[in-house]
């Protein structure tokens, strides 16, 4: 499915006003941005977020934009990143790790085209690899689990073994409490939720009682069934504060949308680089959400202090 989206200027009394807006878009090398993603826009909040940062772009940059969605295999990449290109799109995002590979064998073809795509390895002169430094967001997550677990249990389900913020989360546990046991779930999905439940029933009945649900897909379902359950949990990659306020200590938030616009921002400015480029609390692109109230004060004051360390150090605290 194609959606496009354009932004005109309707402007009747001066022809000459829009021909010099025309003019300094020109100034730069941003002219048409295409984004494609795995699934529909509305699948989950990862895809939300980056369906609106590319609409951020069209506001920031007066361009237009268009988003590809299921895209998945090499096939439909490949035929997705042709029509882009013939429809004059320079600047194409892939929304997923997924990407990479393919999109490394493409650029060669297309040397004229600037390929983004989020968190992997991948990168040549035109094609840049944007990368969340999750290790840290998940330390941060493991301290606020160990300080509100009264079973001294607390549990991750993540949808594979290689994500960063399961060994994050392990260490902020145990720097908080080295008495906390960790209990961990692999999903080997990120759109699984039936397999999630399972997972997270198991560790229901291991007696967690604070569960982080690493997988944008499954952690709104995660978080609705540990409200019912009065288990506390921490969202994963949007603000979930709102879905229970109660249940959701806080959440770790990637702000993908912003990072979108800095990349054609960079792109934009002819200082976009093919690399492999990594963001983190320092740049503001991961924070943490709203604190529910369950959260004492002081360990809200008293982790906030930590992040603002790291920030200036690079450090996490069991590195002092």
């Amino acid at each position: 499915m194609r959606r496009r989206y354009s932004i005109y200027l309707f402007v009747i009394t001066s022809l000459i006003f829009i021909v010099g807006c025309a003019q300094d878009n020109q100034q730069g090398n941003l002219f048409k941005v295409g984004m494609m993603v795995k699934g529909t826009v509305e699948d989950n909040p990862w895809n939300d977020k980056g369906y609106k940062g590319l609409l951020a772009i069209e506001d920031k940059f007066d361009v237009e934009v268009e988003v590809i969605e299921n895209v998945e295999t090499d096939e439909e990449i490949s035929k997705a990143v042709s029509e882009l290109v013939d429809e004059g799109v320079n600047l194409i995002i892939g929304h997923s790790s997924i990407y990479g590979e393919q999109f490394y064998s493409l650029a060669k073809s297309f040397p004229d085209i600037h390929f983004i795509y989020t968190n992997g390895n991948y990168y040549s002169e035109n094609l840049t690899s944007l990368t969340f430094n999750s290790h840290a967001m998940g330390f941060f997550a493991g301290m606020i689990a160990s300080q509100m677990s009264k079973s001294n249990e607390v549990g991750i389900i993540a949808a594979y073994q290689w994500q960063p913020e399961i060994e994050g989360f392990y260490e902020g546990v145990k720097f908080k409490n080295a008495n906390t046991n960790v209990n961990m779930e692999f999903i080997y999905d990120w759109n699984d939720k039936d397999v999630a439940l399972r997972a997270y029933n198991k560790m229901k009945q291991s007696g967690v009682d604070v569960i982080y649900p690493a997988g944008d897909d499954f952690s709104e379902e995660i978080i609705k069934q540990a409200s019912e359950d009065q288990i506390y949990a921490i969202g994963f990659v949007s603000d979930q504060y709102k879905i229970e306020p109660k249940t959701v200590l806080t959440s770790t938030v990637q702000h993908v949308d912003r990072l979108y616009v800095l990349a054609a921002e960079k792109f934009h400015n002819g200082t976009l680089k093919g690399e492999i480029m990594s963001f983190d609390f320092k740049d503001d692109l991961i924070t943490l959400g709203e604190y529910s109230e369950e959260v004492p004060k002081y360990f809200q004051k008293s982790l906030n202090e930590y992040i603002e360390e790291y920030k200036k150090t690079g450090l996490l605290p069991n590195q002092y």
